[in-house]
C-alpha cells in the first residue's frame, strides 16, 4: 500500500517543488519567492505607462544575459524601432543581446486585416515556433495581446484566439508571459472582457498607476500564482539605470546579530551622554524644531564616520548636497575631502515630485551600490509631505529595518512640529522603531531662545537624563550644564550670569579657605617651635642637674680623704683610714637620707 502511494505521488507530482524562471528584477524574485513560473503562461495586466512592457522585456533580457537563455518578444502594440529606442535608456545592450539570444517580431496588424475583422493567430504561431527551434527559445512575450483581441470582432472569436495561443504554448513548453492593458483610455475599462485569460493562465501580476497629492505612484501585485506562495499586498516600483526595481518588504524574520561595538557621534559631549557612543548597527532618531542643529548633529555622525575611513552614504530631502555642505563648513564640519576621496556620497531628492516609495527604492539602490557602513537621512520626515501619510509610515519603518539588516549604524533626523519641548513625537511614529532618540528642542526665557538637548531613550545603554544646553558656535557645537533656579531651568545668559556668580562665590571661598590654611599652619608652626624651645630647656636643665650632683659627689669624696689623712697623720685608726672612697660615699649617701628622713619627721612633729 505505501508502494502504491509513493507512485501515485510521482505521477501526480506531489511533493515537488513547482520550478520557477528568476526575472532579475530586484525585489520582484523576492515578493514572488523565485520569479515566474517556469514553462508556464504569466499575465501581467495594467493601465497604460504601468510597466507592463519593461517587466516583460527586462525578464527576457535577465534569462539571456544571466541564464544565456533565447528568447522571442511579440510585439503587437509598438514597433521594434520604438521598444530599442525606449530600452536604450537601460543598461540592458539590448541591440547586442538582439543579435545573439533574442528575436523580436513586428505583429502590428495592418489596416487590410482590420478592416475584415476576420483573421487567427495560426500563421504567426507556425512562424514563431519555426524561430523557437531555429534559437532554441525559452521563454516568449506577447506584448499588448489586448490590441490584437480588440480587433476581432465577438468575443467567442477572441476566446478562440486565446485558447489557440495557450494551447500553442503548452505544447511548446515555453515561460511565457503575456501583457494586456485594463483601465486605460482606449482599452478595457476592467478586466472582464478579458476575464477568462485569468483562470487560463498559472500567474497574474496587476500593474497599478494612482495620483497621491499630485505625485504620481506605480505599484503592483501577485494576484494569483497556482502552486506557489508569495507576498500578499501591493509593492511600490521604480525605474532606474539597471531597469525596474520593486520595494521588497525585506526579511521577515528580526536579524540575531548585534554588536557591543560603539561608533562616536562626532560629538564627544553627545559620546559621553550615551555611554560612549552608538551601538554598531544602529539607528538613531534626532528630532527637533527647525533650526535645532538636526543636521548639524548628523553631518557630524558622518564626518566622524568618513574620518574612521568607513564608507558613508548621506541622504538629503529637499536641499541639495552643495547646500548641506556649505551650511556644515560654517559650523567646522568639512565634507569636501571625503566626498572627494570617494568615502562620502551624497544622495539629493525632491519630495514634490517623487513619491516615498521610489525615493526608497532610490535610497535602496545607492545603499546597494555604494555598500556604505554608515548612513545619514535627513530629513526622513519630508517623505510624509509627498503622499499618504500611512505610505510615509510605511517606507520610513521599511528603510529603518532595511539599514538594520544590513546592519548598518543609521542617523535619521526628523522635524516636530511647534515650539513645545514637549512635543516629542513624529508624524511618521518612528520612534518606536529607532534605538536611539535625541531630541532638541527650544527654551525662551529671559528673551532668548536657547537649544536644548536631551536623550530620550537609548537601548542597551546608560544613558544620561539630563537636560544640556545646545550651543551652537563658528567651531562647531558644544555642551553646557544647565541650572535650576526655583524650578527653572537656566540657559543662555542666565545661564551665564549664573556660572558668573558661582565663580565669584567659589573664588571668595577659596579665598577664605587659603586664609584659613595659612593662618592654621602658622599655629603650628608656632606651637611646633615652642614645644622645641621647651624641650632643649628641658635637656639643658637635666645636664644642669647631673653636673650639679656630680660635683657635689665629688665634693663630698674629697673632703672624706681630707679627713683620713689627717687621721693617718694623727695617728688616728687604721681601718678607718683603710676605707674605700666608695664606702664612704655609701655612709654619706645613707647619711644623707637619714638626714632627710629627720628632717621629713620633725616636719611632721615627731
Amino acid at each position: 500500500m505505501a508502494r502504491k502511494h509513493r507512485v501515485t505521488a510521482a505521477k501526480s507530482g506531489i511533493g515537488q517543488v513547482l520550478p520557477k524562471a528568476p526575472t532579475g528584477i530586484d525585489g520582484f524574485d523576492e515578493i514572488s519567492l523565485g520569479g515566474l513560473p517556469s514553462r508556464r503562461t504569466t499575465l501581467i495586466m495594467g493601465g497604460p505607462g504601468t510597466g507592463k512592457s519593461v517587466f516583460a522585456l527586462q525578464t527576457l533580457v535577465g534569462a539571456a544575459r544571466k541564464h544565456q537563455q533565447a528568447g522571442i518578444f511579440v510585439a503587437f502594440e509598438e514597433n521594434i524601432a520604438a521598444i530599442f529606442a525606449n530600452a536604450a535608456t537601460f543598461d540592458w545592450g539590448l541591440p547586442a543581446l538582439a543579435r545573439k539570444r533574442l528575436f523580436f517580431m513586428n505583429a502590428q496588424l495592418s489596416p487590410a486585416f482590420v478592416a475584415t475583422g476576420d483573421f487567427d493567430l495560426g500563421g504567426m504561431l507556425a512562424m514563431l515556433e519555426a524561430k523557437q527551434l531555429e534559437i532554441g527559445a525559452q521563454c516568449v512575450v506577447f506584448d499588448g495581446i489586448d490590441v490584437l483581441l480588440s480587433l476581432l470582432r465577438t468575443p467567442r472569436a477572441r476566446m478562440r484566439e486565446i485558447y489557440r495561443l495557450r494551447d500553442w504554448l503548452t505544447r511548446r513548453e515555453l515561460t511565457a508571459i503575456i501583457t494586456s492593458k485594463i483601465g486605460g483610455e482606449g482599452a478595457s475599462t476592467d478586466a472582464t472582457d478579458y476575464g477568462f485569460m485569468q483562470f487560463m493562465v498559472d500567474c497574474v501580476v496587476r500593474f497599478d498607476r494612482r495620483m497621491e497629492q499630485g505625485i504620481p505612484v506605480r505599484r503592483l501585485e501577485i494576484s494569483k500564482y497556482r502552486g506557489s506562495a508569495f507576498a500578499p499586498g501591493e509593492f511600490p516600483l521604480s525605474f532606474g539605470p539597471h531597469g525596474m526595481e520593486v520595494a521588497s518588504p525585506g526579511a521577515t524574520d528580526v536579524p540575531q546579530e548585534v554588536s557591543t561595538e560603539r561608533a562616536s557621534t562626532g560629538f564627544v559631549g553627545l559620546d559621553q551622554m550615551l555611554g560612549g557612543g552608538l551601538f554598531r548597527g544602529s539607528s538613531t532618531l534626532i528630532t527637533g524644531a527647525p533650526g535645532t542643529s538636526k543636521t548639524t548633529l548628523a553631518g557630524l555622525f558622518a564626518e566622524s564616520a568618513c574620518r574612521r575611513g568607513e564608507r558613508t552614504l548621506f541622504v538629503s530631502f529637499d536641499e541639495g548636497g552643495e547646500r548641506v555642505r556649505r551650511n556644515l563648513k560654517s559650523v567646522g564640519i568639512d565634507l569636501d575631502m571625503h566626498l572627494k576621496s570617494g568615502l562620502l556620497q551624497m544622495y539629493s531628492g525632491r519630495t514634490d515630485t517623487v513619491n516615498p516609495e521610489e525615493h526608497l527604492l532610490r535610497i535602496a539602490a545607492q545603499i546597494a551600490g555604494h555598500r556604505p557602513r554608515c548612513v545619514v537621512i535627513d530629513p526622513l520626515s519630508a517623505l510624509s509631505r509627498t503622499g499618504a501619510l500611512s505610505s510615509a509610515r510605511a517606507i520610513g519603518n521599511r528603510l529603518i529595518y532595511t539599514l538594520r539588516d544590513r546592519h548598518v549604524t543609521t542617523v535619521i533626523t526628523a522635524l516636530v512640529d511647534g515650539d513645545d519641548p514637549k512635543a516629542e513625537s513624529t508624524e511618521l511614529q518612528i520612534s518606536t522603531v529607532a534605538d536611539n532618540w535625541i531630541q532638541l528642542s527650544y527654551l525662551v526665557r529671559g528673551g532668548e531662545r536657547n537649544r536644548a538637548l536631551t536623550i530620550v531613550k537609548s537601548r542597551g545603554t546608560r544613558h544620561s537624563n539630563q537636560v544640556r544646553e545646545l550651543i551652537l558656535t563658528d567651531t562647531g557645537l558644544a555642551l553646557a550644564d544647565v541650572y535650576s533656579s526655583g524650578g527653572e531651568v537656566l540657559m543662555g545668559t542666565l545661564r551665564w550670569e549664573k556660572e558668573v556668580e558661582e565663580e565669584s562665590r567659589m573664588l571668595i571661598r577659596e579665598a577664605e579657605s587659603a586664609q584659613k590654611r595659612r593662618e592654621l599652619q602658622f599655629a603650628e608652626a608656632d606651637t611646633a617651635a615652642r614645644i622645641t624651645a621647651l624641650q632643649l630647656d628641658l635637656e639643658r636643665h637635666r645636664a644642669a642637674l647631673a653636673l650639679y650632683s656630680r660635683d657635689d659627689a665629688a665634693r663630698h669624696v674629697s673632703s672624706g680623704e681630707r679627713q683620713t689623712e689627717v687621721r693617718r697623720l694623727r695617728g688616728a685608726n687604721i681601718a678607718d683610714s683603710a676605707a674605700t672612697p666608695e664606702r664612704r660615699a655609701t655612709r654619706f649617701a645613707a647619711k644623707t637620707r637619714g638626714n632627710g628622713n629627720d628632717q621629713k619627721r620633725a616636719r611632721r612633729g615627731q
